[in-house]
C-alpha cells in the first residue's frame, strides 16, 4: 500500500511539475521542453530529492518517447524523408564517427586513459537525443520543414548506430573481445524491421478502420492504435533496436503519405482516417510525453558531481566542447545552405536519454570512475539544455526559403 502511495505521489509531482514549469517557460519564451526537463532536476536528487524516478515512472517515460516518435512518423512526409535521405546519411555518420574519434583521442592521449575507458566517452559523446530534438524543432512549428526531415533521418539512423556500438563496448567490457558478426546480426535485424514493419503496420490500419466502423463502443482508435504502437515497440527491442524506432515505423506507416510496395495504397478517404487517429492519439500523447522530458532531469543526478574539483571543470569543459564541435562537424558536409547546415548541426547536439544510458553501463561496468562519471552527467546536462536556447535563437530570425 506504502508503495502505490508513493508511486501515486511521484506521478502527481511529475505530471503538475512538467505543466507548471514547461507552462511558465513558454511564458518567458523559453523553450517549454526546458522547464520541464528543469522539472526533473528540480524533483530529483539533484535539488529537493521529492521524486525517486523508479521503474514504473522509467516505464511511462519510455511509453512517452514512444508515443512521441509514433506522432512524428505519423505526420511525417516519406517522399521528403527520403530527399533528404543522402544529406541525412551524410550527418549521421560524420556526426557519430567525429564524437567517437575525437572524443575517445583525446581521454586516451591527452587524459591517459585506457583504451576500454576512452571507447567508452567516445560512445557516450555518439549519441543524439531524438526525442529532445524533435519536440524542440516541433516546439518552434519546424517539424514539417526541409530542415527537420534532414535531422529526423539523421537521428534515426544515428540511434540505429549507437545501439549497435553500445552493444559492441558492452560485449567488449565484459568478455574483452568484439565480435563483427554479432554487430553484424543487431545492424542486419534492425533493418529488415525498418522495411517489413510498415508494411505490416499500413495492412493493420486497414482492418482498424474496418472494425471501427462497426464498433458499438466508443475508444476503438486508441485501443488498437496503442496497442499496435506497443508491438511494434516490442518486435524493435526484440531485435535489437531502440523501441521508439518501432514507434516511429508504426506512425509512418500510418501515414497518409507513406505507399506499399507495388502500387499498392490506401485509399484517399483515409486522410480523413489518419486525422481521426492523430485527433483521438494526441490527448494520450500529451499526457505521457513530457513524463519522459521530466525523467531526463531526474536522471541528472547531478548532486553526484564534485562541483569543487577544478579538474572536473576543465574535463567537463573540454568533453562539451568535442561534443557540440562533433557535431556540428558532421552536418557541415551536406550541400546546404550555410544557415541550414548550423541549424542541422546544433539539432544534432542533444545527448539526453541515449548519453545517460551509455554513461550509466559504463558506470555500471565499472568503466567509469565516479569522476568520470560526473564529467559525463556534466556533459550530458549542457549538451541537452543549451541546444534548445540556439535553435530559438536561428528561428527567431527569418530563415531561408525551404528551411
Amino acid at each position: 500500500m506504502e508503495h502505490h502511495t508513493v508511486f501515486f505521489l511521484n506521478l502527481i509531482l511529475v505530471l503538475l511539475g512538467a505543466r507548471i514549469l514547461g507552462e511558465a517557460s513558454a511564458r518567458l519564451g523559453i523553450p517549454a521542453i526546458i522547464g520541464e526537463m528543469g522539472a526533473g532536476v528540480l524533483l530529483g536528487s539533484s535539488v529537493l530529492g521529492w521524486v525517486d524516478p523508479g521503474p514504473l515512472l522509467k516505464i511511462m517515460a519510455e511509453f512517452g518517447l514512444i508515443l512521441l516518435l509514433f506522432e512524428v512518423g505519423l505526420e511525417t512526409d516519406l517522399g521528403r524523408l527520403a530527399t533528404a535521405g543522402t544529406r541525412a546519411a551524410t550527418v549521421a555518420l560524420g556526426g557519430f564517427v567525429a564524437p567517437f574519434v575525437l572524443g575517445a583521442a583525446f581521454a586516451y592521449w591527452l587524459l591517459d586513459l585506457p583504451p576500454l575507458i576512452s571507447m567508452f566517452i567516445g560512445g557516450t559523446l555518439t549519441a543524439t537525443s531524438i526525442g529532445v530534438t524533435i519536440r524542440v524543432l516541433r516546439d518552434l512549428g519546424q517539424q514539417h520543414s526541409h530542415t527537420a526531415n534532414i535531422v529526423l533521418g539523421a537521428a534515426v539512423l544515428d540511434d540505429v548506430l549507437g545501439v549497435v556500438l553500445l552493444a559492441v563496448l558492452f560485449e567488449f567490457s565484459v568478455k574483452g573481445t568484439v565480435s563483427l558478426l554479432n554487430a553484424g546480426q543487431v545492424f542486419l535485424f534492425i533493418a529488415i524491421f525498418l522495411l517489413l514493419a510498415p508494411v505490416a503496420a499500413k495492412l493493420t490500419a486497414v482492418v482498424v478502420r474496418r472494425f471501427n466502423a462497426g464498433s458499438r463502443i466508443p475508444g476503438m482508435i486508441p485501443t488498437t492504435i496503442v496497442s499496435l504502437v506497443l508491438v511494434f515497440a516490442l518486435l524493435s527491442q526484440l531485435l535489437g533496436a531502440p523501441e521508439i524506432i518501432g514507434g516511429f515505423a508504426a506512425g509512418l506507416a500510418l501515414s497518409r503519405r507513406f505507399f506499399l510496395p507495388f502500387g499498392v495504397a490506401l485509399h484517399e478517404s483515409d486522410g480523413h482516417f489518419v486525422e481521426r487517429i492523430d485527433d483521438e492519439m494526441k490527448p494520450i500523447i500529451q499526457l505521457f510525453t513530457p513524463v519522459f522530458f521530466v525523467m531526463v532531469g531526474l536522471n541528472l543526478h547531478l548532486h553526484e558531481v564534485d562541483w569543487g574539483s577544478p579538474q572536473v571543470w576543465w574535463m567537463a569543459a573540454a568533453f562539451i566542447a568535442i561534443a557540440m564541435v562533433s557535431k556540428l562537424a558532421g552536418a557541415m558536409f551536406i550541400r546546404e545552405p550555410w544557415r541550414t547546415r548550423w541549424v542541422v548541426g546544433i539539432a544534432m547536439i542533444p545527448r539526453a536519454e541515449v548519453g545517460l544510458i551509455f554513461a550509466e553501463l559504463g558506470k555500471q561496468a565499472g568503466v567509469f570512475s565516479q569522476e568520470i562519471y560526473a564529467v559525463m552527467l556534466l556533459t550530458i546536462a549542457v549538451t541537452t539544455m543549451v541546444p534548445p536556447f540556439m535553435l530559438r535563437a536561428f528561428y527567431r530570425q527569418a530563415s531561408p526559403a525551404g528551411n
